[in-house]
């Protein structure tokens, strides 16, 4: 089947359906102008000087260097945190807000994300999902409580030179140790999950509610690889349990698992905006 009539179909999928859930891999904020870290050459590109120390990113993302080096590991997610408070969501994520907004059963996004474009682009907090947490709250490293604070207020400031985080870094509210994002790390046993798991809930409250109404559904997936397999496989048994279609958008790993599925070989903003199109186009 050809792209041009795989995008009409996926036009006519998200005009029928009544429910949207949208499930979002690292991927999708490429087209923002943010790194996918895709393999150790991507992750040094973005990163030269952990390039020198030859680290890798899942040896960088690991908690125990809180631990052993903290100015080292607020160099690398300070970094990351000033990056995505400065860059601005890419057009199809309002695009895709603008058709989510329009069905009677509402939507939902999934995603692996830490880097919080979906609300900042007006996604509503209550209708988000964000399995491996957020670099913009923050934990203790220990952890002393089960205590998560939103560090919209609080600045990392890097030296780009040695990769080292300037002083002062910061501290956990309530024992003064030193505080870490509430993100799930690698090797990670102290991250703190009580904000992601109200997160679940929710999810899986509106799930039930769309199963027990019997509403037609689409899912809309994007970025997601299968290095880190979590947001295929979310996005494949929704499909499955609910009879949804999936639209699947990954300029790489595009391919469905069924025949009703609509694989996208595009990047996330450009797919979106040419599914717009064909919605326009199509009577």
């Amino acid at each position: 089947m050809t792209l041009r009539k795989n995008l009409i179909n996926a036009a006519n999928v998200l005009k029928d359906a009544d429910a949207l859930l949208i499930c979002a891999g690292a991927g999708t904020g490429v087209d923002s102008g943010l790194p996918d870290f895709r393999g150790n050459e991507g992750f040094w590109k973005a990163y030269p000087p952990i390039a020198k120390l030859g680290k890798s990113f899942v040896e960088m993302a690991n908690p125990h260097w809180f631990h052993k080096k903290p100015k080292m590991a607020w160099a690398f997610y300070g970094h990351r945190l000033n990056l995505y408070r400065r860059t601005l969501p890419h057009t199809g994520f309002t695009k895709l807000l603008d058709i989510a907004r329009q069905k009677p059963g509402g939507y939902f996004v999934f995603t692996s994300n830490v880097d919080g474009q979906f609300q900042k682009a007006g996604y509503d907090e209550s209708r988000i999902e964000e399995c491996h947490g957020s670099i913009h709250h923050f934990q203790c490293i220990q952890p002393c409580s089960d205590d998560i604070w939103d560090a919209n207020e609080i600045n990392v400031n890097v030296d780009e030179e040695s990769f080292e985080a300037l002083d002062p870094l910061p501290r956990c509210r309530n024992c003064g140790g030193i505080a870490r994002p509430n993100i799930l790390m690698f090797g990670d046993w102290s991250w703190n999950t009580k904000r992601t798991d109200l997160q679940r809930g929710r999810f899986l409250r509106w799930l039930q509610e769309k199963s027990n109404s019997g509403m037609p559904m689409a899912i809309v997936e994007s970025g997601a690889g299968k290095d880190v397999s979590t947001i295929r496989n979310l996005s494949e048994q929704v499909a499955r349990t609910h009879n949804a279609t999936l639209i699947r958008i990954n300029p790489r790993d595009f391919t469905v698992p069924r025949e009703q599925d609509i694989p996208l070989p595009l990047g996330a903003a450009e797919a979106i905006n040419f599914i717009i199109e064909c919605m326009e186009k199509e009577p």
